[in-house]
């Protein structure tokens, strides 16, 4: 399993080294574990998630980031909700104990993201179920906030060793994730093949047009790090219900390593 998700993170690399330059900017850190920039949920329900999340984190540590964006802007659900986890810092450092549940409103995508500190008891089968049984019923429904607070529920439950998942869906992760082992393996070796034909075709090199120039990330070259970009202002007061001042904000974890699952409603 270590091996699988250490294929996807340079699976990962090889994807952002490919497309040159991020389409969607990753939002300044917030003072909030809540941030709904798509105006699903009210102010109160908002404060509700913020003081379940705080008092999780105040009894346990482990943080608990909730996501809900507008629109991925043509990005790839897990590969954005992987960068969002870990250019925030979710969990603290000397544990990786975080975790984010990211929804995409516009494309209906759900995902949750483990950190390598939590996985031994948030396994991907068991964030897999909270996505199908808890959040895509809510959402199907249109009860945002049932959902999300379910989802922050089960999490809670799963810690404290309520339920866990059961023999079949453990067979069932198994076999999914040798499939995906192999299908990292062919991707990776197309990127590469796609990036040698390019880079000959070219002279050599990457971001001769100026496009990572142009957006801040430096010279063109192979090495990309993710930004603080902004987001939009109108979504900014949706998250001012809940002051940040009795809060220290996410831990600096980066510990992400590909864990969770993902869904749509």
């Amino acid at each position: 399993m270590n091996t699988m998700k250490s294929l996807l993170l340079l699976l990962l690399g090889s994807m952002w080294v490919l497309n040159g330059v991020f389409a969607k900017d990753i939002p300044a850190r917030p003072q909030t574990m809540v941030s709904d920039f798509a105006g699903l949920l009210s102010p109160a329900e908002r404060n509700s998630l913020e003081l379940k999340l705080r008092a999780y984190e105040d009894s346990t540590s482990t943080q608990i980031a909730i996501v809900i964006d507008k629109s991925l802007e043509d990005e790839d659900a897990f590969e954005y909700s992987y960068r969002l986890a870990q250019a925030w810092g979710i969990g603290q450092k000397d544990k990786d104990n975080g975790i984010l549940i990211y929804i995409a409103q516009a494309e209906r995508k759900i995902r949750i993201v483990t950190n390598s500190g939590v996985q031994s008891f948030l396994t991907d089968a068991l964030s897999k179920r909270i996505i199908e049984n808890t959040i895509k019923p809510a959402f199907k429904a249109g009860q945002y906030y049932a959902g999300l607070n379910g989802a922050v529920d089960n999490i809670i439950q799963i810690g404290a060793g309520e339920f866990k998942a059961d023999d079949k869906e453990k067979e069932g992760n198994g076999v999914l994730s040798f499939l995906i082992l192999l299908l990292i393996i062919g991707l990776v070796f197309f990127i590469f093949s796609y990036l040698s034909r390019r880079s000959n075709n070219n002279g050599g090199g990457y971001g001769g047009d100026g496009r990572y120039r142009d957006r801040g990330y430096g010279p063109g070259g192979w090495f990309i790090f993710p930004g603080g970009g902004g987001f939009n202002n109108d979504s900014s007061d949706r998250n001012s219900g809940f002051g940040g001042d009795d809060w220290g904000g996410f831990g600096g974890s980066d510990g992400f390593d590909g864990g969770g699952a993902g869904g749509d409603w």
